[in-house]
């Protein structure tokens, strides 16, 4: 397996430009891809701006942010990315998409590129199957925000060899954050403890026990939590919350991870937390305020 150097990303989204921005900081280029120009142009300009933030903390040198910058590049066509040494799909959570992606990439990648997926939730396993290289896939989990947190998860499916994990583990070693091995089993470690909180805190105010403030307020002064569930859920996103429950419910059939019909509404309604304006909370002020 030789060294990884050029790093191919799916996706310029919340969490695609941050991959971008962590690994070209540690000295990888970056080719980030998506279908929209204006998302390219938008992940460009925000990782600027956040390495610009870095330097006047005094975290980066202003040559330190010129170079990030200089090693990250954009295309709108997904097969540029076939000479990448490691390519990290970052879409939307839906299956469909991300075996269309795949498919659509496979062809024109060297027999020895790592794929892999950010995904949340989905069976690795299942992934690696759509592709021609199930012994060089695995799932490359970043928490969000991506700057900021320091876990990765790994996760093998059970077709992935010995030395694309321990090639995965070098790189994560080298962003300068912390790996955790999961089992492929529905949403790893992170989501399957993490979701049926949120959904849990949901349920609550389905239930009337609590309102948005009093709720997320108890977890964050009695349980010390940073932030309040139903504040972190419109940070993720509340589509995103829901598609992780579908997969836990549907994976492990456990009725304890029925979404709470509550969350189903909002996102029916298209009211999906921070990116759409509202959620549990509006966002059209400068004080957000809860919408229950």
């Amino acid at each position: 397996m030789q060294p990884i150097q050029r790093v191919g990303i799916v996706g310029a989204g919340q969490m695609g430009r941050g991959i971008a921005q962590v690994f070209a900081c540690a000295g990888y280029d970056v080719l980030l891809t998506d279908v929209s120009h204006d998302a390219l142009c938008e992940a460009v300009a925000q990782t600027d701006r956040n390495l610009g933030r870095q330097v006047d903390r005094a975290k980066l040198t202003s040559a330190e942010r010129a170079a990030a910058m200089r090693r990250v590049g954009t295309t709108l066509n997904v097969t540029e990315l076939g000479n990448s040494d490691l390519v990290i799909e970052a879409a939307t959570e839906r299956e469909a998409v991300k075996r269309a992606i795949f498919a659509e990439l496979l062809p024109h990648l060297r027999p020895d590129t790592i794929l892999t997926s950010n995904t949340s939730s989905l069976s690795i396993t299942r992934l690696a199957n759509s592709t021609d290289r199930p012994e060089r896939f695995m799932g490359f989990h970043f928490m969000n925000p991506v700057p900021v947190m320091q876990l990765v998860e790994l996760i093998r499916g059970i077709a992935t060899n010995e030395t694309t994990y321990n090639t995965l583990v070098g790189v994560v070693e080298r962003l300068g954050k912390t790996a955790a091995s999961s089992e492929d089993f529905p949403a790893f470690i992170v989501n399957r403890v993490l979701m049926p909180m949120i959904n849990e805190a949901v349920y609550t105010l389905y239930e009337g026990v609590g309102s948005v403030r009093a709720i997320d307020q108890s977890l964050k002064l009695g349980a010390n939590h940073p932030m309040g569930p139903l504040e972190l859920a419109d940070f993720i996103g509340l589509d995103t919350c829901l598609a992780i429950m579908n997969v836990l419910h549907d994976g492990l059939g456990d009725t304890k991870y029925r979404p709470c019909p509550l969350l189903v509404k909002y996102v029916e309604a298209g009211w999906l937390g921070r990116k759409t304006g509202r959620g549990f909370y509006d966002y059209s002020a400068n004080t957000p305020v809860p919408t229950r």
